[in-house]
């Protein structure tokens, strides 16, 4: 049994085996995690995921800043499923699992005589999320991915930018697996909720740059109605004005979005310029003098630190908020009053901030109830008390490189 208290949890009982590397998939076994969900972390046994030694080190060894997170709730076992005996084991664990998250390559688990038509027969009610670069089928199954790759193919990297310049990462960070994650978790809920019903389980196929692709609003469908192609817009966009992004006097930024005539006209309110409101107080007229409106938009903000500007914009109901470091997040009172930010405690590291759950529920709300794992922390534990193995066993299958 697992020492972490998944009772009285809305996914209690759901037991995940992730066998994923990096972010995608083992985003979506780490929510699932928060939620009451018993996720089995399955690593080679010769230094596990990657991502244990991705982004900043700590005081134990293969155990990044990245790693302590991104792998919240979870245990750790070492398994060689490239060996026969390693497949084995994992068959075994596969009849008594709920879900299996994997990210290998098309193909990869049939390879190791674990691909759907095994696992399916072992347990007909098995979920199996596979996230890939470009998904199970089409001409590009066989592609490496990654986030970055996501992001270009899917259509965001050519939207990101300044008109004219090099495209550039969407807040330099591994948005895409994060949204494919996402993605990941809705779709075993809803392959779960199916096998509760019929008994009977699925794949759950996510292409990292689907869910890119799927978070462009209106771009796929105007493309197809007129042939329009949307470029760069910078820090603002051809829809709506003053839409964007505007230095203040402490050589801070602030965003503003003033999508309707209302909006408008309250921020010249704010701005004390009703002569500004008379003269452009119309969607249309605004976005034909769209660099005009905006000069005087900077203007009016470049003559105020942040906090002024923005305790004018929040009087008027003005939507605005500062455009954040996290070291402003860390300062801010709402992302502390959310539970935005927790801190958990780490024997040898100390207390690490890590970020907050998601989504909340008013009855069943997630919690953190441990970080990222030594890499094969829970092999007795599973082997031995779930699967029934011997000291002897393991020690030899320990031996062989098994686990």
């Amino acid at each position: 049994m697992t020492d972490m208290d998944l009772s009285g949890k809305p996914l209690a009982g759901i037991r995940v085996l992730d066998l994923a590397t990096f972010i995608a998939a083992p985003y979506s076994a780490a929510i699932l995690g928060e939620f009451g969900a018993e996720v089995i972390k399955v690593e080679h046994p010769e230094g596990g995921d990657p991502w244990r030694r991705f982004g900043t080190e700590t005081e134990l060894p293969d155990q990044s800043l990245a790693w302590l997170s991104e792998a919240r709730n979870k245990r750790s076992i070492t398994l060689n499923l490239r060996k026969p005996e390693g497949a084995e084991l994992f068959r075994r664990l596969v009849a008594e699992a709920d879900v299996v998250c994997e990210n290998f390559r098309p193909g990869t688990l049939e390879k190791w005589g674990l691909g759907w038509d095994v696992l399916s027969a072992i347990n007909p009610g098995l979920v199996l999320l596979r996230v890939t670069g470009y998904g199970q089928d089409g001409p590009y199954r066989d592609r490496p991915g990654f986030a970055r790759i996501g992001h270009a193919v899917g259509g965001l990297t050519y939207l990101s930018g300044m008109p004219g310049e090099t495209p550039v990462t969407p807040g330099s960070t591994s948005l895409g697996d994060y949204m494919s994650g996402l993605y990941g978790a809705v779709g075993i809920l809803v392959a779960l909720r199916h096998k509760d019903a019929t008994g009977k389980g699925q794949i759950v196929d996510m292409a990292l740059y689907e869910s890119v692709f799927r978070a462009l609003d209106e771009i796929a469908p105007r493309y197809a109605r007129t042939g329009h192609v949307r470029e760069p817009e910078g820090t603002g966009t051809v829809n709506a004005c003053p839409h964007g992004h505007f230095r203040c006097a402490d050589d801070t930024f602030m965003a503003i979005a003033c999508t309707t005539d209302k909006m408008f006209e309250r921020l010249c309110q704010a701005m004390k310029r009703p002569d500004l409101f008379s003269a452009y107080a119309d969607q249309a007229t605004r976005l034909a003098a769209r660099e005009h409106v905006n000069a005087e938009v900077e203007a009016w903000t470049g003559g105020l630190p942040r906090e002024e500007a923005m305790r004018r914009c929040v009087e008027a109901e003005v939507p605005a908020g500062p455009i954040n470091s996290i070291a402003d997040i860390f300062d801010d009172p709402h992302f502390a009053a959310r539970g935005n930010l927790q801190r958990v405690n780490l024997p040898g590291v100390g207390d690490v901030t890590v970020p907050g759950p998601l989504p909340k529920l008013s009855e069943t709300p997630g919690e953190i109830t441990s970080l990222g794992p030594s890499l094969g922390e829970a092999n007795d534990e599973v082997y031995g008390g779930q699967l029934g193995l011997s000291p002897e066993e393991l020690a030899a299958l320990a031996d062989k490189g098994v686990i």
